[in-house]
């Protein structure tokens, strides 16, 4: 299956409407070595659209532990979840900012937290040193958090 075609202008939306930021871990693209890209919420091979409404922007370790995952399964239960979708539901329901950890308030907040590894090693190093640096979370991410 051929990657769909993402043409600049809607990148430039995505983009601007996330505020630059990952809209799952809220890192700004200026403070992530490999950037932003744009990300189908709703996978091509689960059917879903290349539309503004089913993109979202997402740093290069968000999106590659995403993949083309729509949930996961949470043990003990066995139960499936589906991810956080950033078009549909607000970041502060699912998540919530403690220091450099982003801890889950919610099913779906676990599950997102555990399959984009949110809290392991190397990115709370990376969020440690930009809230040293006064640039985690940005001000485009405290408002997103208040959203």
């Amino acid at each position: 299956m051929s990657r769909p075609y993402i043409n600049e202008e809607l990148r430039r939306l995505i983009s601007e409407r996330a505020d630059h930021l990952c809209e799952y871990c809220l890192i700004h693209e200026e403070d992530t070595f490999l950037g932003c890209q744009v990300d189908h919420i709703v996978s091509v091979k689960h059917g879903g659209s290349t539309e503004s409404d089913n993109l979202a922007y997402a740093c290069a370790f968000c999106n590659r532990y995403k993949g083309s995952d729509l949930g996961s399964v949470l043990l003990p239960n066995r139960e499936l979840i589906r991810f956080f979708d950033p078009r549909h539901n607000r970041w502060s329901h699912h998540f919530q900012l403690s220091e450099l950890m982003i801890l889950p308030l919610t099913l779906v907040g676990e599950v997102t937290a555990k399959i984009l590894e949110f809290n392991n090693d190397d990115r709370c190093l990376e969020r440690q040193f930009l809230i040293t640096i006064n640039r985690y979370p940005t001000a485009a991410a405290l408002r997103q958090m208040e959203r």
